[in-house]
């Protein structure tokens, strides 16, 4: 009885049918098809999803505690989709895109959530990089900065300390006088040229 539930088992594995079965691995977090897909067991797609679920009411209350504080609905009508993305999910424009990564005109760039001030040109640089890269904001109270651990690595994410929208990450590879780089999406900023 035992060899058919394995044979079973088995070739509800090889169609990707079923996930949670192994006679080795009963209780394993993770297991490996043989399609070679990493697939969680049930147990673990518990603990996934209430982690998904923390995750995404810190991120809620996070965004809660900047000063301008919109309604989802309120963020899609003000901003783009792309904008939206990035700003509000977190997103990353592609390298090389972007409006700003070649733009050098004397200005601020404000916020593309809020138009709250954040960088001048007089602070950029170019990073090679592909995106608006700045050695320092305007003032440290208009940006803040959180944890960022989607990657392997930990990163410090930069947002609008007005609106929390996300603008891209502080990194320790710029020039002086500070030696950081804020690479930022172009599509989270919006250019106001000197004079206006």
């Amino acid at each position: 009885m035992k060899t058919r539930v394995i044979k079973l088992c088995t070739a509800l594995l090889a169609f990707g049918v079923f996930s949670g079965c192994s006679p080795t691995s009963a209780t394993s977090d993770t297991q490996q098809s043989r399609r070679g897909a990493l697939t969680l067991s049930p147990n673990a797609a518990v603990a996934q999803a209430n982690d998904a679920s923390s995750r995404q009411a810190a991120e809620q209350s996070k965004r809660a505690e900047f000063p301008l504080n919109l309604s989802d609905a309120q963020w899609r009508q003000r901003l783009t989709p792309a904008q939206y993305h990035v700003l509000r999910e977190e997103g990353t424009e592609r390298a090389f895109s972007g409006e700003y990564d070649k733009h050098d005109e004397p200005g601020v760039y404000n916020c593309a959530a809020c138009d709250h001030p954040l960088f001048s040109s007089q602070t950029k640089f170019d990073s090679r990089t592909g995106w608006p890269s700045f050695y320092q904001p305007i003032s440290a109270d208009n940006i803040a900065t959180s944890a960022d651990h989607k990657l392997r690595s930990k990163r410090t994410e930069v947002h609008c300390a007005n609106c929390g929208g996300h603008l891209g990450h502080v990194f320790r590879d710029g020039p002086k006088p500070t030696g950081l780089r804020y690479c930022v999406n172009s599509v989270a900023l919006k250019f106001e040229a000197a004079g206006e």
